[in-house]
């Protein structure tokens, strides 16, 4: 899983408040099972967001690790595609959690992600 050093720059006084309420790190499950981590480790003004997202076992794919960048677009940040051909989602629900989308190979896996 992610790395204990992964350090969260936290967002400047011009990044809007519903940009900068992405910051941090999440956890979570896919389809109950699969867990999985994002850090949110910067969040620029415009959006653009760095990235650090780690996986566990997700059907025949090991567990791994990514650094990478998203772009949040209303309430919703997309990651970049994934070194395993996955693409993520994250949607801000007005409890605070994060609604994920991760699709790989055909499958999509959803769940819920807490702030940590």
């Amino acid at each position: 899983m992610l790395d204990q050093t992964v350090a969260i720059t936290p967002p400047g006084r011009g990044v809007p408040a519903r940009y900068a309420a992405f910051s941090g790190i999440w956890a979570g499950r896919l389809d109950g099972m699969y867990e999985g981590k994002l850090a949110v480790l910067t969040v620029s003004p415009g959006g653009q967001v760095t990235v650090s997202y780690a996986w566990g076992d997700v059907a025949d794919y090991k567990p791994g690790v990514a650094d990478g960048a998203g772009r949040i677009v209303g309430n919703t940040l997309k990651l970049g595609r994934l070194p395993n051909g996955a693409d993520a989602t994250f949607t801000m629900q007005p409890d605070g959690t994060l609604a994920a989308t991760y699709a790989l190979a055909g499958q999509t896996y959803r769940g819920q992600f807490a702030r940590q």
